[in-house]
């Protein structure tokens, strides 16, 4: 997969991709990401790239020209096109699972007040929000739409089952998880995982994940806190 990131802050991803499961991923060539700094395309020596919005109000607006520029001097037939923005549709497990699916991304930061409209209708494909929240940009969700979206590339992660136990792959969460060792000041392993009945230990972790689905987000279960 190729991974194209528009933004005025090349450098704020030094650091995310070069360490862990991102790093491997890639310098074992299954992802290649490369980043484009919207200001190279400014109409302007000062390397402007932003106004301040018709009909007034706070704040400044992403200018079309340098935008759009970006945008068209990385893609090519077969690019999907996606700004990370607080009014996109929600990033779910689901999303991250058909995004890795694609061969080439084009991921677009939002930064100030947002980008003009006509941009966002003529070149962006859709509009991704990880949560119900602003950012000062839109770097921080782009590193973590790639991050929820390479791990259902085939060979990043070491144990390819792993990624369909996680939570929200069965529409709740994982359930508890323990390891050695077996009592940790005083608190116990429940004793059903240390029987090695595996159909018990598969009903009993069902169980647990609905529990704590309930408590935490009982919406994902269809019902009311």
């Amino acid at each position: 997969m190729e991974i194209e990131i528009l933004s005025l802050f090349p450098e704020y991803f030094r650091g995310p991709f070069d360490v862990s499961m991102l790093k491997r991923a890639i310098d074992a060539g299954l992802i290649t990401i490369r980043h484009t700094n919207i200001r190279d395309f400014a109409e302007n020596k000062h390397g402007r790239v932003d106004d301040r919005p018709f009909g007034g109000g706070p704040g400044m607006l992403l200018c079309p020209g340098p935008v759009a520029r970006a945008i068209r001097s990385v893609r090519k037939p077969g690019s999907r096109v996606i700004y990370l923005s607080p009014q996109g549709r929600p990033l779910t497990a689901a999303k991250a699972e058909a995004l890795a699916a694609q061969k080439h991304l084009v991921l677009l930061c939002g930064h100030y007040e947002g980008v003009d409209q006509r941009v966002l209708d003529r070149e962006v494909d859709e509009e991704i929000s990880i949560g119900d929240y602003v950012l000062t940009n839109g770097c921080a969700a782009a590193i973590v739409l790639i991050d929820a979206m390479v791990r259902f590339i085939p060979g990043v992660i070491g144990h390819p089952e792993a990624v369909h136990e996680d939570s929200f792959q069965e529409g709740i969460f994982d359930s508890p998880h323990y390891t050695r060792p077996e009592n940790f000041e005083g608190m116990q392993v429940p004793e059903i995982l240390l029987g090695g009945n595996h159909a018990e230990i598969e009903k009993w972790r069902r169980a647990e994940a609905k529990k704590k689905t309930r408590r935490v987000r009982p919406d994902l279960l269809g019902e009311q806190l």
